[in-house]
């Protein structure tokens, strides 16, 4: 019967566990000593190893005869049983489908037999933040006063689920990523042992691909395996679903050309392709984030990155560093929608075009002030080039400062009304309530990037002068039209007429009620 390579080459000692030193080592040094406590809390993302850890350490406290470095021998019965599944001393629980209060009751029926076989009853509960409420009360009930020869090992990936009660009384250890070059050795000798050709560039691009979790990228040469006889990046890019990396660097230059029908054109071949848009927002993510990194510090060992990729990369960093930021910023928020989006493809065309169409004008506005603040200088480098001559009783005219946005006059029928004024007022009311009220029954038309808003409640530009309030409410704006308007509001006849705060000031003023607190 076939085995999963992650599954063969899983390590059964401390030393085949790779980047996790500050982990293996205190419990090698714990199992020597023979000082390992009752209760421990593995934390970490997936694929770093920490069920293994608690596998080898359930085989390390139960051996018959370990190591002088503190590993399992692996070749006494206990380690041969517990290898096999079939020593009664160690328990693993999947806190993802028994999470219930009855399995931990279990659990705590059991506590009371002596072990069978070994020095110890394990329990190593896999997912633990998976627990009830109900569960985790019966769990701690237990791992306050556990018996001496009952020991718990918890694991989990999402360790803000867990309850501080249970934290408390354990000994947590935290996983990292496993580094790049590790996962690399790793896949290139897993590769070696099972005669599959595999190019160290594709070990290289399976390794990002995994973000830093072994069991990722093991599967992944597992599959490739079986996709064809040499294992190469377009090959391993096909079987992961990813983007081909020419695809990538193509979409990128695009974005930065903000050539929109050649990038319209890339998704669609990649989107007929069945490529995973998700995905490739991530790669875009990472490959601005070589871009970020080559441009602030010029070490191309930082870099995630092939070696034949790097002169892309130095021609992408030649951007200004804000255009940059704001691009990665931008691919990372499509990503958070493309989360949530039924569909991925309108979702990723609409954000790159919106980002092309804002980067465009960030550029432009950005040149033109380089080219005002040019010419200032050049003005004044030729002056002081001539110190012995009195200065000009006038001086040469600065550029024309530009027109302030807000004194620019337009009429009303130049005025067109804005489309998605429905869909910004419903997100309006979950964004910003406070502005949302004061824009019941109201309607707005926009010229170029002026948008007049037509209100019946007089607070509407009252609350919108507040930051916390006009930043909320431009970036509804924002997100729903792409551009950044400049607000202008008036108040509709029917409000001016009857003006309703002066009247209830003045009702309450009739009454005697003191009005210091409406004022």
């Amino acid at each position: 019967m076939y085995q999963a390579l992650y599954s063969k080459w899983r390590p059964r000692t401390f030393s085949d566990v790779l980047s996790q030193p500050q982990v293996t080592v205190t419990l090698r040094n714990q199992v020597k000593a023979g000082t390992t406590v009752h209760a421990y809390l593995f934390t970490g993302s997936r694929g770093t190893g920490k069920t293994t850890c608690a596998r080898i350490l359930a085989k390390a406290v139960n051996c018959e005869h370990p190591t002088p470095e503190g590993d399992p021998c692996l070749t006494c019965s206990l380690c041969q049983m517990a290898e096999q599944g079939t020593l009664a001393d160690l328990v693993e629980i999947d806190a993802a489908s028994n999470n219930s209060v009855e399995d931990i009751r279990d659990l705590r029926d059991a506590s009371v037999y002596l072990p069978e076989k070994g020095k110890f009853r394990i329990y190593i509960i896999d997912e633990v933040h998976m627990l009830s409420a109900s569960a985790f009360n019966a769990l701690l009930k237990i791992m306050e006063e556990p018996p001496p020869y009952m020991k718990f090992i918890l694991a989990t990936t999402e360790i803000h689920k867990v309850p501080a009660t249970i934290i408390s009384r354990c000994q947590r250890y935290d996983f990292r990523r496993i580094q790049q070059e590790d996962l690399v050795s790793r896949l290139m000798m897993i590769a070696e042992k099972e005669n599959i050709s595999l190019e160290p560039n594709a070990a290289k691009f399976m390794a990002r691909l995994s973000d830093g979790g072994m069991r990722d990228a093991i599967s992944l040469l597992d599959r490739c395996s079986a996709y064809g006889e040499t294992i190469t990046v377009k090959l391993a890019a096909e079987a992961a679903g990813a983007a081909d990396r020419n695809y990538l660097f193509q979409l990128m230059e695009a974005i930065l050309e903000k050539n929109i029908p050649n990038i319209l054109k890339l998704i669609s071949d990649l989107y007929q392709q069945a490529k995973d848009l998700q995905r490739l927002c991530e790669e875009l993510i990472l490959l601005q984030r070589d871009v970020l990194l080559y441009k602030v510090t010029g070490n191309v060992s930082l870099l995630n990155s092939l070696p034949e990729e790097i002169s892309s990369i130095e021609k992408f960093s030649g951007q200004e560093l804000s255009q940059i930021l704001t691009l990665l910023q931008s691919l990372q928020d499509c990503r958070e929608k493309l989360y949530r989006a039924t569909d991925k493809r309108i979702t990723l065309e609409m954000s790159l075009i919106r980002l092309c169409t804002n980067f465009s004008q960030e550029k432009n506005s950005s040149l033109s002030s380089s080219a005002d603040l040019q010419e200032i200088l050049q003005r004044l480098s030729r002056l002081e080039q001539q110190p012995n001559e009195p200065l000009p009783q006038k001086l040469p005219p600065l550029p024309a400062p530009r027109q302030n946005p807000e004194m620019k006059k337009f009429s009303l029928s130049d005025c067109q009304p804005l489309p998605q004024w429905a869909e910004i007022l419903e997100r309006c009311e979950e964004k910003c309530p406070d502005v949302g009220a004061t824009l019941l029954g109201s309607s707005a038309v926009f010229y170029e990037n002026y948008l007049m808003i037509t209100t019946g409640n007089p607070l509407f530009m009252a609350l919108l002068k507040r930051k916390e309030n006009a930043k909320p409410f431009n970036k509804v704006l924002f997100d729903i039209t792409g551009k950044q308007f400049t607000i202008r509001a008036k108040c509709s006849p029917e409000a001016l007429k009857s003006r309703p705060i002066e009247e209830m000031i003045q009702r309450a003023k009739n009454s005697g009620v003191s009005t210091t607190a409406i004022e």
